[in-house]
C-alpha cells in the first residue's frame, strides 16, 4: 500500500481504502480502479492525497473494527468541525462534552489494541481530522495510565480543541504545501491565540488551557532542542496530549511530506524521551497494533521478513521469518538481536510473501484469527 498525492494519481490504480464524500456517504470501495473521472472527482474533494494497492498487491483484510473504526472517523470530523466553528462564532460549546462522551465510550473502555487507520484528510478538514485522531488516542492513553476521569475528560477536550486556532489562520499559510520558517511561526502563533479563547468558552477552561500549552510547549521544546521541559511541572494530560499529537502528525498524510510508518513513529518518540514521557510512549504501544503476526518488515541486515509472533513486553523483538533463508529469528534472544533488528514496516510489495494469519496458523504458529469481512 502507497500513499499518493492527489496531484500524482493515475488512471488504473486500486484504491487501498475507501473514499467518502464530505457528508459520510461512500463513493468508492476498496479495490476501485481509478478512472479519469474519478481522479477529478478526489481533486475537487481537495483530499492531499490517496492510499493505492500495488499492481501485484492483494487488497488487505479489514476486520469489523476496522470498517466501524473508519466508519466512526467519518461521522466525528464532521460533528467536530461544527463544533470547533461554532465556537468560533458564538464562544459556546453546544455539544463539546456529548462528542467527549461519545469518544470515551467507543474508546477508553477498550480491553484490546486497535490497528490505528489514518483518515483521508484535505486541507478544508485537516484540523479536524487531526484533532479527532488525537482525542481517540488520548482516551485509549488515558484508559491505559488509569487517569482519573476528571483529567481524562479534561485531555480528551483539549485534543479535540488544541488546534482551533489554527482555523482562523490566513489561507496563504492553510494551503502551503511547504511551510516556511515564517509561515510556520505563524502557524503556532495562531494556534497559541485559541488559548483564550478555550479558557472563555469551558467551565474548566484553565485546565484545558494548561494542557494545550503545556502540551505546545513539549513539542516546541523538542524541535529547538530545548533542556527546561523537565524543569516545569507538566501535568499528565499534556504528556499525553504531546505524545498523541505527535503519533498522529508523523504517521497522517502531510502537506509537505509523506507519513512515516508506525513503527518510525514510536522510535522517534522513544529517541526523544527528554521530551515525549516514556510512560506515555510506553502505554501507546499498549493500546495500538504494531508489529502483528502477518506484518512484513525491513530487517538492518538488508533482508526482507514476516512477523509470526508479537513481543507483547518489547515490540521490537518479535519473532520473524527471513524471507532470505526462511530461517526463523527470534529478536528477543539477546545475540540475535545484536546482529540484526527491525529497520522498518515494508512499504511495497517487493520479496513480500503473501501471509495471512490463518496460513500462520495452518503452519503450527500460535496467533489470534481475527474476524475479517
Amino acid at each position: 500500500m502507497l500513499f499518493v498525492k492527489t496531484n500524482d494519481l493515475k488512471a488504473g490504480m486500486r484504491l487501498a481504502r475507501p473514499v467518502y464524500n464530505r457528508h459520510g456517504v461512500l463513493l468508492y470501495e476498496r479495490d476501485s480502479k481509478l478512472s479519469v473521472s474519478a481522479i477529478n472527482s478526489i481533486r475537487n474533494f481537495g483530499l492531499l492525497g490517496i492510499y493505492v494497492l500495488e499492481p501485484a498487491e492483494p487488497v488487505p483484510p479489514m476486520t469489523a473494527e476496522d470498517v466501524e473504526f473508519e466508519r466512526f472517523q467519518t461521522m466525528m470530523a464532521f460533528s467536530i468541525a461544527e463544533e470547533l466553528n461554532g465556537i468560533l462564532l458564538t464562544g459556546k460549546a453546544e455539544k463539546m462534552q456529548s462528542i467527549a462522551a461519545v469518544i470515551i465510550k467507543n474508546y477508553a473502555y477498550l480491553d484490546k489494541k486497535i490497528n490505528f487507520i489514518q483518515n483521508l484528510r484535505s486541507r478544508e478538514d485537516y484540523t479536524q481530522k487531526h484533532s479527532l485522531n488525537v482525542a481517540i488516542l488520548c482516551a485509549m492513553l488515558t484508559r491505559a495510565m488509569n487517569i482519573r476521569q476528571e483529567e481524562q475528560l479534561q485531555t480528551i477536550i483539549a485534543a479535540v480543541v488544541h488546534d482551533i486556532g489554527k482555523l482562523r489562520v490566513n489561507r496563504d499559510v492553510a494551503d502551503c504545501d511547504e511551510l516556511t520558517d515564517e509561515k510556520r511561526a505563524r502557524l503556532t502563533a495562531a494556534e497559541i491565540s485559541g488559548y483564550d479563547m478555550i479558557e472563555r468558552t469551558f467551565s474548566e477552561g484553565t485546565a484545558i488551557r494548561r494542557i494545550c500549552a503545556q502540551s505546545q510547549k513539549i513539542l516546541e521544546d523538542c524541535i529547538r532542542q530545548n533542556q527546561d521541559t523537565q524543569a516545569m511541572k507538566m501535568v499528565t494530560g499534556s504528556k499525553i496530549l504531546a505524545v498523541a499529537g505527535t503519533y498522529d502528525s508523523l504517521t497522517a498524510m502531510q502537506l509537505g511530506k509523506p507519513p512515516v510508518s508506525e513503527i518510525k513513529a514510536l522510535k522517534y518518540l522513544m529517541e526523544q524521551s527528554e521530551y515525549y514521557d516514556p510512560q506515555v510512549v510506553r502505554a501507546m504501544v499498549k493500546v495500538i497494533n504494531i508489529l502483528v503476526p502477518g506484518i512484513s518488515v525491513e530487517l538492518t541486515n538488508g533482508s526482507k521478513a514476516l512477523v509470526i509472533t508479537e513481543n507483547k513486553e518489547n515490540f521490537l523483538r518479535p519473532v520473524v521469518l527471513d524471507f532470505k533463508d526462511n530461517k526463523v529469528l527470534d529478536l528477543s534472544v539477546p545475540t540475535v538481536y545484536k546482529k540484526v533488528q527491525i529497520e522498518d514496516i515494508m512499504r511495497t510489495m517487493d520479496n513480500r510473501h503473501i501471509m495471512d494469519t490463518a496460513t500462520l496458523r495452518t503452519y503450527g504458529f500460535k496467533v489470534e484469527e481475527p474476524e475479517y469481512i
